[in-house]
């Protein structure tokens, strides 16, 4: 089955496709770039984001993961020092991420242990960045993945810039995911590197198909744009939406709700576009198996190429090295 592209400005041949992490640089933004330039892709999101149910052990090896960088903290909600993360704030090479030590279950809500299998897991950054590597010239690839399953949209990734104790958890894994790209930013420089931000893939959305929540989906996306573009100090910065469409095995209306309403903002934007996932295999109701979860950073990687044939639009990063603003007081190590 040969998935599309989804956008009402225009339509692209490809598989179906929602995840930062970092790109080779494109010819249409700068055919010989500097040997320090390292273009970097954020993946973010929820448990599909995370690769809850793609185990490491079943992603087949690629030489193209070579000398890929990569940043992450993943877990479960809200940020906290039971995340698998990079650790000591360095970049690694690229691999499957670790399970970490998940908080025990029965200490509180929305726990699932971080991934699935033992050994861990991986999200759509490796497919991404595969795809990516074919036939790059130039800059290195890096990613910055920051997700946390079960997280909604409308509480979880609203743009809050501080921390309140009255507001609870509210607002943490939008401040986690603008900590860790400031962090990882500015060890990037610090390693001798000039990063550059080529685009977000966002893969969300299943936690906010109850119907109020649906229905508030688009403004709430433009808004969290809106305030990360501004955060990152990157207002060129394509963004790239999905979701698994099967979540509930076609059972609740609202998942084609937020689809829609992920549709209904990348018609608005035109440094935006939507990602369909029909076509991806799953491993239950909930989530994509590790060969979808590699057809969904693939299919990233064909929107974001779809872009980019638009125009440029990989930008510069000159986001604030300092991670004091946005930071949720769980996220220090």
């Amino acid at each position: 089955m040969q998935p599309t592209y989804g956008t009402t400005r225009a339509t692209f041949p490809r598989p179906s496709i929602l995840c930062i992490a970092v790109l080779t640089a494109c010819q249409a933004v700068d055919p010989s770039p500097p040997e320090t330039t390292i273009d970097v892709l954020i993946v973010a999101g929820q448990s599909n984001a995370v690769g809850f149910d793609a185990p490491a052990a079943e992603l087949p090896a690629d030489s193209a993961d070579l000398g890929v960088r990569f940043w992450w903290r993943v877990g479960d909600p809200p940020p906290d020092e039971f995340d698998s993360t990079s650790g000591s704030r360095a970049w690694r090479d690229l691999s499957p991420q670790p399970k970490g030590t998940p908080r025990p279950k029965e200490n509180a809500r929305r726990q699932y242990g971080n991934f699935k299998s033992a050994d861990g897991g991986f999200g759509p950054e490796m497919g991404l960045v595969r795809r990516l590597a074919q036939g790059r010239s130039g800059s290195r690839l890096a990613v910055i993945k920051v997700a946390f399953s079960g997280t909604n949209l409308k509480d979880d990734w609203r743009p809050a810039p501080e921390a309140r104790p009255e507001a609870g958890e509210v607002g943490a894994c939008y401040r986690s995911l603008v900590q860790e790209t400031r962090l990882a930013l500015a060890a990037a420089r610090e390693e001798g590197w000039t990063p550059r931000l080529r685009g977000l893939c966002w893969i969300q959305g299943e936690s906010d198909s109850g119907p109020a929540a649906s229905e508030a989906y688009a403004a709430n996306m433009e808004g969290l744009i809106t305030a990360l573009r501004r955060d990152l100090n990157a207002p060129e910065l394509p963004v790239l939406m999905a979701l698994n469409t099967r979540f509930g095995k076609g059972k609740n209306p609202g998942v084609a709700a937020v689809a829609n309403a992920q549709r209904l903002v990348a018609s608005q934007d035109e440094r935006a576009m939507y990602v369909d996932t029909a076509a991806a295999t799953v491993a239950n109701g909930a989530h994509f198996d590790a060969p979808g979860t590699l057809d969904v950073g693939r299919w990233f990687a064909e929107a974001l190429l779809a872009l980019e044939g638009e125009g440029t639009l990989a930008v510069d990063s000159t986001a604030s090295d300092s991670a004091d603003h946005g930071s949720a007081d769980s996220d220090s190590e």
